[in-house]
């Protein structure tokens, strides 16, 4: 119960990097979610955005487990509101790798493992048609 998927973007590895980590980029395309972390290995990750009525709440919390600059960054992932319990267990894992291909640059995203997670396969297939909606978002914008 792994996510992944390759995208190929006509701009630099620099540029796909700042929108993948810049709290200004991300909220245009991940939900209205900021991105927050000092990308250091160890660091706390959040991704916080404003609810309806513009309270301003997290909707994911982890870890950075893996931090190479401008190449790859993972981290521990768990949504603090879906309900279940917030254990070691419940946490999945999320990869960013980018490189360069010809004149062009190639994000793969890893998502998961959900398997044995609390509610697993209906998260997996949320996180599926989140990408489905996230990734032409991130076509637009780089």
């Amino acid at each position: 119960m792994i996510i992944k998927k390759e995208v190929i973007f006509k701009s630099s590895i620099e540029r796909v990097w700042d929108v993948l980590t810049n709290p200004e980029q991300t909220k245009h395309y991940m939900f209205g979610c900021e991105v927050l972390s000092d990308w250091s290995l160890g660091s706390p990750i959040v991704w916080n955005g404003k609810t309806e009525n513009g309270e301003i709440i997290t909707y994911v919390q982890g870890t950075i487990t893996k931090y190479i600059d401008k190449q790859e960054v993972s981290f521990t992932m768990f949504d603090p509101n879906i309900g279940i319990q917030d254990i070691p267990e419940n946490y999945i894992s999320l990869t960013y790798k980018i490189s360069k291909t010809g004149n062009n640059t190639k994000l793969i995203i890893l998502q998961g493992d959900f398997y044995g997670t609390e509610n697993a396969q209906k998260r997996f297939e949320e996180s599926q048609k989140g990408w489905d909606m996230v990734i032409p978002l991130l076509q637009k914008m780089i």
